[in-house]
């Protein structure tokens, strides 16, 4: 008996609108507390071209560009998830296989203990990451392709070997700096943070994830016939090869440009894909538009958690979605079976 499917269009609807809700209801909680009405009205205000109030600076310099980047990055790491479980035709996959996540580690714990390109100020620990993450992609496509191809066993081994071997780099890195500080701080951009939002740095990872989602929607038939084996697509004509390369390149810069202004952020991309499958079908065409606004919405109340929980400090993202993630991937995977990539 085939599982009931939630209609799409309804559904993207809400979920966009719990969206826009959430960035809006995230801006009221913070070390202190805004009431909702005031922050109602000092968006209102701007948009009005009012003076600028109390809670301006912190809603809008503050608060507001730390939901959106939350929003942004939820909403890639979700696509990158689906695309990387098509990928390697892996329902356990997640954007962080391929050691891209590790290889980010590195840059960064190399800028924060040694002050590596310290030239570029507030810029260096993200573009220490972007260095590592493109570094560790490279790397694991020169292995892949020594050996044969970016085939799906390929990629998985090399990820997680190449994985392994760069997170005891970082951790030699840590254990090697005499700066307690730094330790601190590489662990807590490790768990992953989006404390360091600002206005400046939204444009680049917004533009990488809206590029990604409508490239990857162009090729929504091509995406579910390489979900249904090589052999399909290429029955269909698809050159199987040069789809694994393109969506390969395009899935390891987005998530390094990611990791690169969030840190490791963990189960996003692995629990929003299988929810979404659950819901709507296993189709690419509306199993990435709604992972895309449901990973949105819900990294931006993981953000709200993180902040509020032991206020006036913060919990680092991944331990938030951890915690929250485990038992919610159980639950989901309890439900009931689904295929995909002719596995169930």
């Amino acid at each position: 008996m085939s599982r009931r499917r939630l209609p799409f269009w309804p559904l993207l609807f809400v979920l966009a609108a719990v969206s826009v809700f959430s960035v809006i209801a995230s801006l009221a909680f913070g070390s202190e507390r805004i009431p909702l009405a005031e922050v109602v009205a000092a968006v209102t205000d701007r948009f009005a071209g009012e003076p600028a109030g109390r809670w301006d600076v912190i809603i809008w310099d503050l608060r507001l560009p730390r939901a959106l980047l939350a929003l942004v990055v939820g909403a890639g790491l979700a696509i990158a998830g689906a695309g990387m479980q098509t990928l390697v035709r892996n329902t356990l996959a997640d954007p962080y296989l391929l050691g891209i996540s590790s290889g980010a580690s590195v840059g960064a714990t190399a800028a924060l203990t040694t002050g590596a390109l310290a030239g570029l100020g507030l810029y260096a620990v993200s573009t220490g990451a972007l260095l590592g993450a493109v570094g560790s992609a490279l790397l694991i496509w020169l292995i892949a392709t020594a050996q044969g191809g970016l085939t799906p066993i390929r990629l998985v081994l090399s990820g997680v070997v190449l994985s392994s071997g760069l997170s005891a780099i970082a951790s030699l890195l840590v254990f090697l700096s005499d700066d307690a500080r730094a330790a601190n701080s590489v662990m807590f951009w490790m768990l992953g943070s989006v404390g360091g939002a600002t206005w400046e740095k939204l444009g680049i990872p917004a533009a990488f994830v809206v590029v990604l989602a409508a490239g990857l929607l162009a090729v929504h038939r091509w995406l579910d016939a390489l979900a249904a084996g090589p052999e399909t697509a290429a029955a269909l004509g698809i050159n199987v090869a040069a789809m694994r390369v393109a969506l390969f390149v395009c899935l390891s810069v987005v998530v390094g440009v990611l990791v690169a202004v969030s840190g490791g952020v963990g189960f996003v991309g692995l629990i929003v894909p299988h929810a979404a499958r659950l819901v709507v079908g296993a189709r690419h065409r509306v199993v990435l538009p709604v992972a895309a606004v449901a990973g949105a919405a819900f990294l931006v109340w993981v953000d709200v958690l993180a902040r509020v929980a032991v206020r006036p400090q913060e919990i680092p993202l991944g331990v938030v979605t951890g915690v929250l993630g485990a038992p919610l991937f159980l639950l989901l995977m309890g439900r009931g079976a689904y295929r995909f990539g002719g596995d169930r």
